[in-house]
């Protein structure tokens, strides 16, 4: 087997896949948005407010996470648009998510659809199943088969970047699998080589199609990183993707059970082993506490627990897939120890 066929064989949907190489995530992300104008002849991207999407210029202007990441680089690339994630422990709509019918998505589709952008000029919308930079944000479940629905309705591509949630982060192959979803094209990196430097774009047959000489990488697909990737995929399939399943469980678990009672704590989300904690000054009007957290990453590091931040005010707990239940109840110990010792 070799890591295209593994790659296409896992993709979540219908068939045939094909797999393009490259060297990083920015770099299959810039790949996917030429990929998308040159199949549907239309100009427009959609992204969403906290996405990172990388730091090369296509990618960057998807890019909308901080704005030191964009400061000082404009001008970005045009007919890029930005819509609002799912967040729901900060609605945008302020709907609870037990009751809503995923109205933050009305402001692509009534909003923006009816004022300034008619859909039929959208090439694509880049979506991560779970956002990574932008807080470790779990959407409702709602929100990305109906996105999928809306995309399929107007004929627009559905790019998953899956760079930081995809390769078995979740307890699932790719997190798309979550929700159902079936998109269009895959961006892949960061977990699929192991630390050497692989990226990966999967998209559907009928979609992968490029004119001679439209498009390649010098380096991409370096037979290193992907023999790299190819035993990467076969450690996944062996056991990690079920231990990150598993472990995962068993951190939230204890995440939420030592830091539930603590004040400046005001979520506690992820899946699998992608594990966000939100840290506020108020548990009830949830304003975020940067400094806080700040003081809560380096109580943790002098205690041994290797940590980072995302969002405006949430920790990230993303360890190696090979974690184990004992790791875990450590990590949330320590991680309590650090709030104690911060507030």
């Amino acid at each position: 087997m070799t890591l295209a066929e593994g790659l296409a064989r896992r993709a979540p949907g219908r068939g045939p896949w094909r797999v393009f190489f490259a060297n990083s995530g920015a770099e299959v992300v810039e790949a996917a948005i030429k990929l998308a104008r040159l199949r549907t002849g239309r100009p427009k991207v959609v992204a969403f407010y906290g996405a990172f999407h990388g730091r090369t210029y296509g990618a960057l202007s998807l890019t909308a996470s901080k704005p030191v990441q964009r400061r000082g680089y404009a001008p970005l690339l045009p007919e890029v648009l930005h819509s609002h994630y799912a967040y729901c422990y900060r609605c945008p709509v302020n709907r609870h998510p037990d009751t809503c019918k995923v109205e933050c998505l009305d402001l692509l589709t009534e909003t923006m659809f009816s004022t300034t952008t008619d859909p039929s000029e959208i090439a694509a919308v880049i979506v991560e199943p779970v956002q990574g930079e932008g807080g470790y944000v779990v959407p409702h479940p709602g929100f990305l088969p109906r996105l999928r629905e809306v995309t399929r309705r107007h004929g627009i591509l559905l790019i998953a970047d899956e760079v930081q949630c995809g390769m078995g982060r979740t307890g699932r192959m790719f997190a798309s699998e979550h929700f159902g979803l079936e998109p269009d094209m895959i961006t892949l990196a960061k977990g699929i080589a192991s630390g050497l430097p692989l990226g990966a774009l999967v998209a559907k047959d009928d979609v992968m199609r490029w004119e001679s000489g439209s498009h390649g990488s010098t380096f991409g697909g370096n037979p290193v990183a992907v023999a790299a990737g190819l035993a990467t995929l076969r450690l996944l399939e062996e056991g990690l993707i079920a231990n990150a399943d598993r472990v995962g469980r068993v951190l939230m678990t204890a995440l939420r059970d030592r830091l539930g009672g603590h004040a400046v704590v005001g979520d506690v989300r992820g899946l699998g082993l992608m594990i966000g904690v939100e840290i506020v000054r108020d548990r009830f009007r949830r304003e975020p506490a940067p400094e806080l957290r700040e003081r809560i990453l380096e109580e943790a590091f002098k205690r041994g627990l290797l940590l980072l931040g995302c969002g405006r005010s949430t920790i990230r707990l993303a360890p190696p897939l090979v974690v184990d239940e004992e790791d875990a109840a450590t990590a949330a110990r320590i991680l309590e120890d650090a709030v104690v010792a911060s507030a």
